[in-house]
């Protein structure tokens, strides 16, 4: 009854991701799923630890953990209720005032870091298009924790969404874009008080042929 209350576009966000979810579990039905072994194997290939809540460093994540939102709205949230509070979100950042407490931005990154979920939910996420916050959470996430061609592929077509953000952060809060916040996942370092970890050039992946070259907007017209 509760998600009955939940506006159509947050309805039919959950309605995507609970698809994705079980689009993959019937593949592991279908197949025999991978040991734990393997999946750790293939998290280290990518960044090293196979707890993606590792990614974030120990300052950040205990002030997550420590923060009244975490342990009161984040508990028990699966990656597919996860989206009805990154449906109320009206801004990102990392962590800000004078105490630099963490934004519920943050909070929704590191429990959807905890989650790890299915590589097919994590896309519905940076895909949806009906809202700005949910895409931009689903993208960092996506930057933290995805291989480098799977980066570039999935997130250099959101430099075409314009669209404004709001953002709380250190002693400000501003405006940005999502294709600025998306340039800004690509080619920097930190984002949002969040350590990115390294990933290939692209012009290393093109050589290699793992990318094609990258045709912007401008190219196309």
């Amino acid at each position: 009854a509760w998600a009955g209350c939940l506006p159509p576009a947050a309805r039919s966000c959950r309605s995507a991701l609970v698809r994705a979810g079980g689009a993959r579990a019937m593949q592991h039905y279908d197949d025999a799923p991978p040991s734990v072994a393997a999946i750790a194997a293939a998290n280290v290939r990518v960044h090293g630890t196979s707890n993606a809540e590792l990614l974030m460093e120990k300052i950040t994540r205990n002030k997550v953990y420590d923060s009244a939102y975490f342990k009161e709205q984040c508990f028990g949230l699966t990656a597919e209720t996860l989206v009805d509070k990154a449906f109320e979100l009206h801004d990102i950042g990392g962590t800000y005032g004078g105490t630099r407490r963490p934004t519920r931005f943050l909070c929704l990154l590191t429990k959807l870091l905890q989650l790890q979920p299915a590589r097919e939910v994590a896309i519905e996420y940076v895909r949806h298009a009906d809202n700005k916050y949910v895409r931009a959470l689903g993208a960092m996430y996506w930057r933290v924790t995805a291989s480098a061609v799977d980066v570039y592929t999935e997130l250099e077509p959101l430099l075409a969404d314009y669209r404004k953000l709001r953002v709380c952060h250190g002693d400000d809060v501003y405006v940005t874009h999502m294709d600025e916040f998306i340039d800004e996942l690509l080619t920097a370092e930190r984002c949002l008080d969040v350590a990115l970890p390294r990933i290939t050039q692209r012009h290393v992946l093109e050589n290699f042929g793992e990318l094609a070259p990258r045709r912007s907007a401008l190219d196309a017209e």
